[in-house]
């Protein structure tokens, strides 16, 4: 591979996406397609919706990787972080010459272009807080473009491309591409960053929570003077990264800091509560969000707009309109009087946030919490012991069998029948499941009206939820 290739050139006009119908790679080509590029992509696995709105959006896919896609000539290719070195179209773009570069060099180049950059990284939160700044911004009359993670329900995307000065995107801290092993958040040179939280994760790429905290903190120190960070207050990890910056530092959390929030109340559908700026009360708000985590993410979503000089008032009605993430503690529908809600959560910290959060919202229903460890990290055997901790506030727990274990090294994996006698000695009324197919024979036979069905995964575990909806 010749590595001085790996740059944008100056006149592009034709740009191929490897692996374009993941969600991050979609959105570029779509943004791509709208900035006017002629975009074509290829994927292992073309199906809806991505397939139906990449084809909508007038670009060429291909089924599977061959090196004839690439026989037009692109300008351009922009490689897939899940792309190896010996995918047929990497070695017929070695072979022909062609430059190539990385998702987040493609985004910081095409829609960062001119424009000043707001990243929010962290191990939690990320998605829900950049798409709530994004709508801030929006709400405001910025112009914001965003690049993220997740379909934002307000614009039914999870890409914008605003006038205005401002691109917001999630920072991950996946490693980019297979030539380039660092983190994506490091190819960004943001004017305001948001750290909020830091904890282990992506076993696969990063050894332990030392080797990730050097990550944020290499990313941290690399912040110029003059740039903002917004850091989460109560993470002895977050605490240990910081100490690498010199720029603007702002703190938030419950207690103490810049920027603190206080609880008010529950009032069905709304959660409301109090926001103090430098120990001042800065106002009331009140959001459609459940759970403390969510309180957590709209604070560091408020000071960062109160950086931005929005005023207040739009703050608090923006925040009240945020329509959220898809996803994210998503509503997927009700029948016959039983709740069925999708959420991403996957890390132990998440599935125990994301449970206490619904079972907060609906304390009178009876929580039944369904988990499919289906991430690199959550199949392996890391947090065997500390996942039996993450479900105490559910009333039912159903755990499925991880669907692609053979992935993973026999010695290294994830017990989900070792999870369910763990919450059993706990007192929870816990079962294990061979395949999806049992658990919705079971949850037909044993949940009733006045149920809340939380569904946990980072996949599409099988359609699930629709399944659900039709069988209930």
């Amino acid at each position: 591979m010749n590595i001085d290739k790996n740059k944008i050139p100056e006149h592009v006009q034709r740009i191929h996406l490897i692996a374009v119908c993941g969600t991050g790679m979609g959105a570029l080509a779509c943004m791509l397609k709208d900035l006017g590029y002629v975009v074509t992509g290829s994927d292992q696995h073309v199906y809806p919706p991505m397939s139906t709105f990449l084809k909508e959006k007038g670009i060429f896919l291909s089924q599977g990787f061959r090196p004839e896609n690439l026989a037009y000539g692109p300008d351009l290719v922009v490689v897939g972080n899940a792309v190896s070195k010996d995918n047929p179209e990497v070695v017929e773009m070695c072979r022909r010459g062609l430059h190539f570069c990385s998702m987040p060099q493609a985004v910081n180049t095409f829609a960062g272009r001119g424009k000043q950059t707001i990243l929010v990284t962290g191990t939690h939160g990320k998605t829900t807080t950049s798409a709530l700044i994004a709508w801030l911004l929006h709400s405001a009359g910025m112009g914001v473009s965003f690049v993220i993670g997740g379909i934002l329900a307000n614009f039914n995307s999870n890409y914008f491309l605003g006038t205005g000065d401002y691109l917001v995107v999630e920072g991950d801290e996946y490693d980019t591409a297979f030539f380039d092993k660092g983190p994506k958040f490091m190819h960004y040179d943001p004017t305001i960053a948001v750290l909020t939280s830091v904890e282990f994760d992506h076993a696969d790429i990063f050894s332990d929570l030392d080797h990730i905290k050097k990550a944020f903190s290499t990313f941290v120190s690399g912040l110029r003077n003059d740039a903002t960070l917004v850091a989460f207050q109560h993470d002895s990890n977050v605490d240990d990264v910081i100490r690498a910056a010199h720029c603007n530092l702002y703190r938030y959390g419950s207690e103490g800091g810049d920027w603190a929030i206080k609880p008010v109340r529950i009032d069905f559908p709304w959660t409301i509560f109090d926001v103090y700026k430098s120990r001042h009360i800065y106002g009331r708000f009140q959001t459609p969000m459940p759970g403390d985590h969510n309180l957590s993410n709209t604070l560091a979503a408020i000071a960062v707009a109160d950086r931005l000089n929005i005023p207040k008032q739009t703050i608090q009605e923006a925040i009240q309109g945020f329509k959220g993430v898809k996803r994210r503690q998503e509503i997927r529908g009700t029948k016959n009087g039983i709740v069925i809600i999708d959420d991403f959560a996957h890390h132990p910290t998440a599935v125990k946030k994301t449970i206490q959060a619904i079972k907060g919202y609906y304390s009178e229903s009876r929580l039944v919490a369904v988990f499919e460890p289906r991430t690199n990290t959550s199949m392996r055997n890391i947090f065997q012991n500390v996942y039996s901790e993450a479900f105490d506030s559910a009333d039912r727990v159903c755990i499925r069998k991880p669907a692609l274990l053979k992935k993973i090294p026999s010695k290294e994996r994830f017990s989900s029948k070792q999870l369910v006698a763990d919450l059993n000695k706990r007192g929870l009324d816990a079962t294990y499941f061979e395949n999806t197919e049992g658990i919705i024979d079971f949850l037909v036979k044993e949940t009733r009206s006045g149920d809340v069905i939380l569904v946990m995964s980072n996949g599409g575990f099988d359609n699930i939820h629709d399944r659900l909806l039709e069988r209930l």
